[in-house]
């Protein structure tokens, strides 16, 4: 069984030495790979031949809309005030939600559900009600309070009779984003914030009795400093929230616009980022809480950390989860789910949304059909990024190989990773040690075949 990973343990020199760019491992193959070969036709197919397993599904729904931009944001969204968009794009999700659910049996039911963004908090309360209720008419919704039903909250956006609503409807987690409390920071990035709004919000949902509260920290923002951004985190930890993600800021202004009305010059150097994060690592871990990898932190009591104890850990576009035996149905413009052993993506622009929608197709434009070596590979690098082991006898064993013969090339690539004190292969197992879990990403790209010299590392961030 993995042993529980309590602390973030960073090594100067290690992280100087293997900060490259690489992979979050959202999925794998990762999104590079997906191609638009794969299209309506092939989801159909990939949906219908997956009512045979029975699985139960996660739900996804992508709500693009923000009232401002945030000028960090790398996300997917449409900056605008003008709400009354939001009721002609509600409108085509409707009919999406008609077109997904009759390809799935209605008996599965529906684990795991997730409003992201953009804010989905842009939309109006009977917005809300009505996209529920919608969902409910079309898919197996549980009608107890047992599923993972969880949304992204903008502080910003919602009154305590929002929060209400969203618990009546049968919410029961909650994200909520913050990034930094201080007002320079916030007015460098158009962030502005108060401390009032955002832990009036979470009282809010622990009156209404949301049962996970997740808090979202970005480190590396201009004009931080470890010594703001501590204070920052101290006021977070009075709250005491159920979880926090503590992003790195990834400054890529070729790459997402909003990026380029940020000063480079007041962001903080790399040595100031690194000691930032070694002191979110003292004092979470002196809060008590549980690293559990890739920016996510959890108390020992947590969805999160349980999974991760008993080795059910799982890992996907929504980041961490627990619901690994679910098929993902991801509705909205540029949604990813995961049916079967497919990856399918929906059109990136609302134009080219709508107008699938409105052709009464699917909006699917990409995604790709995995190999059996794809599901082996995305087997190990899923159990080392959520469990930071792996046992090498049982994944020969469950895919029917000679995993040291199979992956001779890779274990000689861990020799070095060996060396340096990130990981041990001993007997059949590979351990990450705690030098090596912040390097996680590395490790796993040892196992990423499609990793090669045409450029695909600058597609994506530094892993620290």
């Amino acid at each position: 069984m993995p042993r529980m990973q309590q602390t973030l343990v960073l090594d100067q020199a290690l992280i100087g030495r293997y900060d490259q760019s690489g992979p979050r491992y959202t999925s794998y193959p990762t999104a590079v790979q997906f191609h638009e070969g794969f299209g309506p036709e092939e989801y159909r197919a990939a949906a219908r031949a997956s009512n045979a397993s029975g699985r139960p599904l996660s739900l996804y729904f992508h709500i693009p809309f923000c009232d401002t931009v945030c000028f960090y944001c790398a996300c997917n969204k449409v900056a605008t005030k003008d709400r009354s968009r939001a009721q002609p794009y509600l409108d085509r999700v409707y009919r999406e939600i008609e077109m997904q659910a009759s390809l799935f049996d209605r008996e599965r039911p529906v684990e795991q559900l997730h409003w992201g963004g953009g804010t989905p908090t842009f939309i109006a309360p009977e917005q809300m009600r009505e996209l529920m209720a919608m969902t409910g008419r079309h898919f197996r919704l549980l009608d107890d309070d047992s599923g993972e039903y969880s949304i992204e909250i903008d502080p910003r956006e919602v009154t305590d009779e929002t929060i209400g609503l969203l618990r009546e409807i049968g919410f029961n987690r909650m994200s909520l984003g913050l990034q930094d409390l201080d007002e320079k920071v916030q007015v460098a990035v158009n962030r502005i914030q108060s401390a009032e709004e955002t832990f009036g919000a979470l009282r809010a949902a622990r009156r209404e009795g949301f049962r996970s509260i997740s808090m979202d920290l970005i480190y590396g923002l201009p004009l931080q400093t470890p010594a703001s951004f501590l204070r920052t985190l101290d006021r977070v930890l009075e709250a005491e929230p159920d979880r926090l993600s503590v992003f790195n800021y990834a400054h890529l202004p070729d790459r997402f616009k909003p990026q380029r009305r940020i000063n480079e010059v007041d962001l903080p150097t790399p040595d100031q980022k690194l000691e930032i994060l070694q002191q979110v690592g003292e004092h979470l871990a002196a809060a008590g809480y549980v690293y559990i990898g890739m920016d996510h932190f959890a108390r020992p009591d947590d969805e999160l950390a349980v999974a991760q104890r008993e080795g059910l850990l799982y890992r996907n576009f929504q980041g961490y989860s627990t619901h690994a035996h679910c098929d993902l149905v991801a509705l909205g413009v540029t949604s990813i789910g995961m049916v079967g052993n497919t990856y399918a993506q929906n059109m990136r622009t609302l134009d080219e949304y709508y107008a699938r929608i409105d052709a009464g197709e699917l909006a699917v434009f990409r995604g790709i059909e995995l190999t059996h070596d794809d599901e082996l590979r995305r087997d190990i690098i899923t159990q080392l990024i959520c469990n930071f082991a792996l046992d090498m006898r049982s994944v020969g064993e469950r895919w029917s190989i000679d995993f040291a013969d199979y992956f001779a090339t890779e274990l000689t690539r861990l020799t070095p990773m060996a060396a340096d004190g990130l990981l041990q292969v001993e007997g059949e197992r590979i351990d990450v040690l705690p030098a090596g879990r912040l390097l996680i990403r590395n490790i796993c790209m040892v196992f990423d075949r499609y990793l090669g010299g045409d450029g695909q590392l600058g597609r994506f961030s530094k892993v620290i």
